[in-house]
């Protein structure tokens, strides 16, 4: 099996490099395997094997993923920033090999077509995109069998574990809010309601990521010697002679391979004779770029990089979507919620043991894409007119708030009542706020210059206002409904309407809160001090033109260069209105096609 953890001393060259073991280089490295016995391949991944692990095949474990120190995760800090209260956000990403596939919420959620189209880019259209989420999906759904995929690698279906009763009051109640429920919400053309939410899981509820679905059956056939795959080692940088990508430069990641820590000199080369393929994803990508050489020249000056390639593009305008959490308390029993689970009440050992069905399940059951009624877009002012009437208002198909009701305490419980709660997230789908990755220095371990951006843009603060009170009328009227957390809501006092409460029955069909000038100014601090990352970030090696803060060409060449590509969720132009994972899953397949083609492969 050509899995490593060190290479062997005679592998000193292959054909192509995959930098990135994540969601899209899994694709990319299985399917080039497969497209010629003669073509070698070298996937490097900085975190460690997932191979069969109980935290990562099973859903239910996925908050463990966001506590810090957690070791198949990687934390990236951002600048502190006074529009958050002068807090620093950690951005959650995948540190295992699978990437975020292997620790994400597992929800089914495509793009848009009108997110696809808006991108205005060649062989980069919303249908053909389908093509490639058709070609990775085995759907086990409802909707048109034309927009789905019956007999590829990752399974779609519902969880062996769910709570239907839950379910159908969160549709009544959403139904009174003025949303419909929707059978199909991922064929790409119906939002502005409810689904009943599918999962990437298999019929035994484990987990659908990239790299056992794609990368281990290949390294485990016998059939596939051409592809080697490095784990717990770190790109560095792309080497080059003159314009031309030749290989990389990594190094073996000290928090699994503590020998080399304190080393002098570390980093070890290996070579490629016809393309590397960066994918490291929205941050760690333009950090090796920049490493490499190939960002904005200011950029790379300041840092001590000599310039190969002037590509102001890299680094610039990353987007990332903006959670909230809300909280709320509720009459459901024990094993209707997933709070016994993460508070550690169970048994984790023993469900594991028993390959209990509640391990299927992360407690996520609805999907909702929302859109403002026209009397809620004059509410919101003349400035959010504007912007709705430009970016929204003739795009029947974009969404523009994501809410899902999540079965739990939507945080860490730790030192509240031991109870079976609700929770609440909500983020706007596209946030006009951009930031920036800019690396400091030449060295891995250089802390880089990261600014998420979040609120840079006043109308997201618009956005998140709607999301609070929308999020809240549909949550009151749930039949388990037994009022808010005081703690996971902004803190209005005891003599406004939209003051937290405690109700030992259901509300029903109540009237909608009213809310002052006052509450809204205290929901707008609320947010800057809570607002936290969605986990889904995007855009940072924008695949636009050149001249318009593009990094890299409809093929995914970088610019100025040779042999290298980008191939991952940083070549977004524009966001999704969506969770990433299925975009960056079509973005492998169609970056694989587009290489074989290349390559001349596969005839």
């Amino acid at each position: 099996m050509g899995l490593y953890s060190k290479l062997p001393g005679e592998l000193e060259e292959v054909d192509v490099i995959v930098a990135g073991g994540g969601s899209a280089g899994c694709i990319i490295a299985s399917r080039l395997s497969d497209a010629d016995p003669n073509l070698s391949i070298l996937l490097i991944e900085s975190g460690t094997n997932n191979y069969e692990n109980p935290s990562i095949v099973y859903p239910a474990f996925i908050f463990d993923h966001i506590k810090p120190g957690n070791k198949y995760t990687t934390f990236y800090k951002g600048n502190k920033s006074d529009l958050l209260n002068d807090r620093e956000l950690m951005l959650v990403t995948g540190g295992v090999l699978g990437g975020g596939s292997s620790i994400n919420m597992v929800l089914y959620s495509r793009a848009q077509r009108s997110d696809i189209d808006g991108w205005k880019t060649p062989g980069w259209s919303a249908d053909d995109l389908l093509h490639y989420m058709r070609k990775l999906e085995t759907y086990h759904g409802p909707g048109k069998a034309d927009r789905h995929g019956f007999d590829g690698p990752i399974h779609v279906s519902e969880d062996v574990f769910r709570v239907k009763k839950w379910d159908d009051e969160f549709m009544k109640s959403i139904n009174r809010a003025g949303w419909p429920e929707i059978e199909d919400m991922n064929d790409l053309d119906n939002i502005n309601g409810a689904t009943r939410a599918l999962r990437y899981v298999d019929s035994e509820g484990k987990r659908q990521d990239t790299a056992h679905r794609y990368l281990h059956p290949r390294l485990q056939d016998g059939k596939h010697p051409n592809l080697h795959v490095l784990i717990e080692s770190s790109v560095e940088r792309v080497l080059f002679e003159g314009q031309k990508a030749v290989g990389v430069v990594y190094t073996p990641n000290p928090s699994f391979q503590p020998s080399v820590a304190g080393s002098e000199n570390p980093s070890r080369t290996i070579k490629a004779r016809k393309m590397v393929v960066v994918s490291c994803g929205a941050v760690g990508t333009p950090l090796v770029l920049q490493r490499s050489g190939v960002g904005d020249p200011k950029v790379l000056e300041r840092a001590g990089v000599p310039t190969v390639a002037d590509v102001p593009g890299v680094g610039r305008d990353y987007e990332d979507h903006q959670i909230m959490l809300y909280g709320y308390k509720s009459d459901l029993p024990p094993e209707e919620t997933l709070d016994a689970f993460n508070s550690g009440r169970l048994d984790r050992e023993a469900l594991v043991a028993n390959k209990d069905k509640i391990l299927s399940w992360n407690s996520f059951d609805i999907q909702c894409k929302l859109r403002p009624t026209e009397a809620d877009v004059t509410a919101l002012g003349p400035e959010f007119r504007e912007v709705w009437d430009r970016e929204f208002k003739n795009i029947p198909d974009k969404a523009w708030q994501l809410l899902i009701p999540v079965q739990c305490f939507p945080g860490d419980s730790t030192g509240f009542p031991i109870e079976q709660y609700l929770g609440a997230a909500t983020y706007p789908l596209f946030p006009l706020s951009r930031g920036h990755v800019r690396i400091t220095g030449p060295k891995l371990d250089d802390q880089p210059d990261f600014d998420l951006g979040f609120l840079s843009d006043y109308m997201d603060m618009k956005n998140h206002l709607w999301g609070y009170k929308k999020q809240r009328e549909i949550m009151r009227r749930i039949e388990s409904y037994r009022g808010e957390i005081p703690e996971l809501h902004p803190p209005f006092p005891a003599g406004s309407k939209a003051a937290c409460i405690e109700t030992d029955t259901p509300h029903g069909d109540v009237a909608d809160i009213e809310y002052t000038a006052d509450d809204d100014a205290i929901i707008e601090k609320w947010v800057r001090e809570h607002v936290d990352t969605a986990w889904h970030p995007v855009g940072s090696c924008k695949m636009l033109p050149y001249e318009k803060g593009g990094a890299v060409d409809p093929a995914l060449n970088v610019y100025g260069v040779e042999n290298l590509k980008v191939a991952d969720l940083s070549i977004l132009p524009t966001n999704v209105g969506s969770n990433p994972y299925n975009t960056a899953m079509a973005i492998g397949e169609k970056a694989a096609d587009m290489i074989i083609q290349e390559l001349g492969l596969g005839k």
